[in-house]
């Protein structure tokens, strides 16, 4: 049997963990043969702790075959201790009336100090994953603070809108979803993303030649792609959870896979003209498990390039309100 992997999720008792940690235990992330372990973090709050406890308590009831062992913790350092994978999905809401700039720096200290115990603890070979929003700057203030760990282990989660946009395109084309190929999500986290249409295909046949329709493709698809999660929240009052679960095994497995081709965020170095030192979501190709490299070199029309600057014009404006927080 392989050696177990230790897998630390922040916020574990709530939505997205609970959707997300039965999957992780159960083979779907890291495949039918990899055991885990599972270090759980929460707040250091008693109701959210007995929260946790009852948590582990069915997975404990489930039986997994592949599950050696359960940690639940309040404290940072002994949560992602030996870490190899840590999943960071615990994050602060946005509340009534709170500008996105209170949400960067309220969330942006929780990402410094998570960001400095997992370069501390973590194992070598680490990898970090940020769901928690806005993903993409609390990504890149998580890496800002690591000295051991290299930019290119932090990454950030646009799997869901690629999920998303994979399923309009095929609702749109009445084809099976598997039919629906290569469509990449550019930029940030948030409804300024792009979902490059004109780079998928479908059947094997370029998306646009099966979907004539451009008006749809550059105003509702994109609409119903950015907006996604709050029409969720408008409909079931609560944020998405489950998808966005299902959007991290996706994320993590095709990250594992190697040749697998995706959507991730990752320190943009200036590719597709964004800004060096953001997060960008953007096309990669799993080389070896936990590595990428950014798939490079695809044409942008005029309206493409128009989405994607704006889109970079976000991610900076994210950058300059937690400058000081960046190491």
């Amino acid at each position: 049997m392989k050696t177990p992997l230790r897998v630390a999720v922040t916020g574990a008792a709530g939505q997205i963990g609970y959707s997300l940690l039965f999957r992780i235990a159960s083979g779907a992330m890291f495949g039918p043969d990899q055991p885990v372990i599972l270090q759980l973090i929460e707040a250091p709050v008693e109701k959210v702790m007995l929260a946790l406890a009852g948590v582990a308590m069915e997975l404990e009831d489930c039986a997994f075959p592949l599950l050696k062992g359960i940690v639940q913790t309040s404290d940072p350092a002994i949560g992602f201790k030996d870490a190899n994978w840590c999943l960071l999905i615990g994050a602060k809401p946005r509340g009534p009336g709170m500008e996105r700039a209170d949400l960067l720096k309220d969330n942006g200290k929780i990402f410094i100090g998570q960001g400095r115990v997992i370069d501390a603890v973590a194992a070598a070979d680490a990898r970090v994953c940020v769901v928690g929003n806005p993903a993409n700057t609390n990504c890149m203030i998580a890496a800002s603070q690591a000295k051991r760990l290299p930019p290119e282990r932090f990454t950030a989660m646009v799997r869901l809108d690629q999920n998303r946009a994979q399923t309009q395109l095929a609702q749109k084309a009445g084809v099976d979803l598997t039919a629906v190929k290569d469509i990449f999500i550019y930029g940030n986290h948030s409804p300024s993303m792009f979902p490059a249409y004109a780079q998928a295909t479908i059947n094997g046949k370029p998306a646009t030649s099966v979907i004539t329709d451009t008006a749809w493709l550059q105003g509702p698809f994109c609409e119903i792609v950015g907006k996604r999660g709050a029409a969720v929240i408008a409909a079931r009052g609560l944020s998405s959870a489950a998808s966005a679960a299902n959007a991290l095994v996706d994320h993590v497995r095709s990250l594992v896979t190697p040749g697998a081709i995706h959507s991730l965020a990752v320190k943009s170095n200036g590719h597709y003209g964004f800004d060096a030192n953001v997060w960008a979501g953007m096309p990669v190709r799993t080389t070896t498990p936990g590595s990428y490299e950014v798939i490079t070199g695809h044409a942008m029309d005029d309206f493409a390039k128009s989405k994607l600057a704006a889109t970079n014009k976000e991610l900076v404006e994210e950058r300059a309100f937690v400058a000081e927080m960046i190491a």
